[in-house]
């Protein structure tokens, strides 16, 4: 994994930020993620090590297109089949080995694609002394890719999980673990598990 922790050991102040690891994209719905079942057991070691500096996010769709503004209306009536009138309400669920860690970790929800679109998610890592953010989930390349840029914009360490991550795209996600170590290097460090596990004391 290029570049890993450049800026040295996790400190106290660290929190796992894991996005939307969620029933919806794990089962085989119009946003299925075929790698999430892949990556979920590298996503659950992370959680597990540190369940009580672990949050968790949702993406939770509207109800119908309509209650979103802009162009959000305009993507959900392409895919209405994933809005909530349409879906299962268990189907916006953490997945269940997620579920279970609930407490001591906490979930945030959110309707857009980044954690820091809803002021709430800020707040509450401000609350908790949080000053580095270990990132994981999915998508690599929409909302953990907003969820990244949204954190290192707030002033926040940002690591990124790279072997916890999922995209329906291995190009994207390769992609983007290449632009930030070429591209972000001082805001934004890669590493594996192993990597964040044994250096976060």
């Amino acid at each position: 994994m290029p570049g890993g922790l450049i800026h040295g050991p996790l400190g106290p102040n660290t929190a796992h930020l894991c996005v939307d690891m969620q029933t919806l994209f794990a089962e085989r719905t119009d946003w299925h993620l075929p790698w999430l079942e892949r990556v979920l057991p590298e996503v659950e070691r992370l959680a597990r090590a540190r369940v009580d500096r672990t949050v968790f996010t949702r993406f939770v769709p509207p109800e119908k297109p309509e209650d979103m503004p802009g162009t959000w209306r305009r993507y959900y009536e392409r895919w209405q089949s994933m809005t909530r009138s349409a879906l299962d309400a268990g189907m916006i669920d953490l997945v269940p080995a997620l579920a279970a860690l609930m407490p001591p970790a906490v979930v945030v929800d959110k309707s857009r694609y980044s954690a820091f679109a809803e002021p709430h998610t800020h707040r509450l890592l401000q609350e908790r002394g949080v000053d580095t953010l270990v990132i994981s989930g999915a998508e690599t390349d929409v909302c953990v890719l907003a969820t990244v840029l949204g954190a290192v914009d707030l002033g926040y360490r940002v690591v990124v999980a790279g072997n916890a991550m999922c995209s329906v795209s291995d190009a994207t996600h390769d992609a983007l673990l290449t632009l930030y170590h070429t591209r972000f290097g001082q805001q934004i460090e890669v590493a594996e598990v192993d990597t964040i596990l044994a250096a976060w004391t």
